[in-house]
């Protein structure tokens, strides 16, 4: 999330920047690590979400008092969490007696609660702590909260053109590690759309097309159960873990990562 430096750009590259950053607009929408580098160029503050499960597992951990850390997926997780003091969240077949913290929000749900949980995560976790260096306040958004956050948003006057807010779609990855786009990540950023759709700066085509799929879903948590997404953790034996995220509108948490850290708003 470096792009706020100053760079030297050909006329072209520079017309494309100013269109993909949707200028105009005072909400916006993209996808995964790329559009969050994007949209954090140009935008007052970001919304990450990811249904299934980071964004929910922030939202249940963040709701219970906990401080919790983004970070990237992978071994390094541990060794960070000894440095700031923190517990480490284990993989979902991990958890066990003495480690019950995990990116499952069942599973944290029932956790004893800690002062401060590293939770690593491939997609949402990644994105957020990679967001969190440009300095710009980044939301954990999901159905549980999105009604919260789109009213915290408009108190704090995000939402204009002189302060656009970006909501990025985490989306999943495929094995060889490209964007799947993810129908419960879509779902999740516009049931924050729509609880922003009235904003001064108006909706980016983009934005208002992603919200658009909540007009075609009568049933967001049956969609959020059928998806690919929904099924791959059900048929996993983790159907609590969908449960605890279709639960829409029950938060009013709003998570806020300000340096390196979400915390209540």
């Amino acid at each position: 999330m470096t792009a706020r430096n100053p760079v030297r750009l050909s006329n072209a590259e520079a017309v494309a920047a100013a269109v993909f950053a949707q200028p105009g607009s005072g909400a916006r929408f993209d996808w995964g690590l790329t559009g969050a580098a994007e949209l954090g160029r140009v935008c007052a503050a970001l919304v990450v979400v990811d249904v299934l499960s980071f964004t929910t597992a922030v939202d249940v951990a963040v709701g219970r008092g906990m401080r919790v850390h983004p970070f990237p997926w992978g071994e390094q997780a541990a060794e960070y969490a000894r440095r700031v003091g923190a517990v480490a969240a284990v993989g979902r077949r991990q958890v066990s007696e003495e480690r019950p913290w995990s990116l499952s929000p069942a599973a944290l749900s029932r956790a004893p609660v800690v002062s401060d949980l590293v939770l690593p995560s491939p997609n949402g976790s990644a994105i957020s702590a990679a967001a969190s260096a440009s300095g710009l306040p980044v939301v954990a958004g999901c159905l549980r909260n999105a009604r919260a956050i789109g009213r915290w948003l408009r108190e704090q006057g995000y939402g204009t053109s002189d302060a656009p807010v970006g909501v990025i779609a985490a989306g999943e990855r495929w094995p060889d590690g490209s964007l799947r786009p993810a129908v419960e990540d879509q779902l999740g950023a516009a049931c924050v759309l729509d609880a922003i759709s009235g904003v001064p700066g108006g909706l980016s085509v983009e934005a208002a097309m992603a919200l658009a799929a909540l007009a075609s879903t009568p049933d967001v948590p049956a969609a959020v159960r059928g998806c690919a997404s929904g099924r791959e953790l059900i048929e996993g034996g983790f159907a609590q873990d969908v449960a605890v995220a279709v639960q829409v509108g029950v938060s009013t948490v709003v998570p806020v990562l300000r340096h390196g850290v979400f915390t209540a708003a």
